[in-house]
């Protein structure tokens, strides 16, 4: 990156990577809304969520890893690191907040009644975290947000919602008491990416690359351990088909950016 490159984009004001991130936790929110607002059945739920699984998937290869890859100075590690040790503190982190009572935080079912609130909002805080932080970082490559991945942030997150809200409000949980739920993940989510992009301006080539290649490990293990099962649960057998779906669409979105 030359200096002028450079100078565009460490004027880029942080606030725009917060609008970002809080633009992709809008998702949970809406979704929350539309699980008011009419009966949405499991099997439509299970569906949307295998779609919205395989646009994460697609981000994860194409606008992280991938670009990861291509940051990274040669003969490098750090992709493979950075993959091992983003999978690797999901993984831990998970089953923290599943000891903390957050284990059916996405569960639609209702499965949440004997959960801890506490561990709840740290599971869905935790599954935010990632995606935001790149959301922001995708800002210090000089041309501007990624659409392929703010939409796949989206698009994951309006089942995320969905799913989460429909289940919460069976196990008990008042309306307002899940909206601001929601309302406080959309915070730290538009948090994380203000700060991805502050803490990433300035890094070295190879900090970036591992950066993003640890939120794709995060993101891909919470796909198998938490979103994808709900899918097939409730979908069956077709959520293989809206998966491969949702990854040609985020694909094509993709290659249009």
């Amino acid at each position: 990156m030359n200096s002028h490159q450079r100078q565009s984009v460490t004027s880029l004001p942080m606030g725009e990577a917060f609008l970002w991130g809080l633009l992709g936790g809008t998702a949970l929110l809406i979704g929350a809304l539309l699980s008011f607002g009419s009966f949405i059945s499991s099997r439509v739920l299970g569906l949307t969520m295998a779609f919205g699984a395989g646009v994460l998937i697609s981000a994860v290869a194409f606008d992280l890893v991938e670009e990861a890859f291509n940051t990274a100075s040669e003969n490098s590690n750090v992709v493979g690191w950075g993959l091992l040790t983003g999978a690797a503190v999901f993984f831990l982190g998970d089953a923290a907040i599943d000891r903390l009572g957050g284990a059916n935080r996405k569960r639609s079912s209702g499965a949440q009644q004997g959960d801890s609130p506490f561990g709840i909002v740290l599971g869905a805080v935790l599954d935010g975290i990632p995606e935001s932080i790149v959301l922001g970082a995708t800002l210090l490559t000089g041309e501007g947000i990624s659409t392929a991945f703010i939409a796949a942030v989206f698009i994951s997150n309006l089942p995320e919602g969905l799913a989460g809200s429909t289940g919460l409000a069976r196990a008990g949980w008042a309306r307002m008491h899940i909206v601001e739920l929601w309302l406080l993940v959309m915070f730290v989510s538009a948090m994380s990416s203000a700060l991805g992009y502050w803490g990433l301006d300035g890094a070295s080539p190879d900090i970036t690359a591992f950066t993003l290649a640890f939120a794709g490990g995060a993101v891909l293990t919470m796909l198998a351990d938490t979103m994808m099962p709900e899918a097939f649960e409730h979908g069956g057998r077709v959520v293989g088909l809206l998966t491969t779906v949702g990854f040609g669409v985020a694909f094509f979105l993709h290659n249009l950016g």
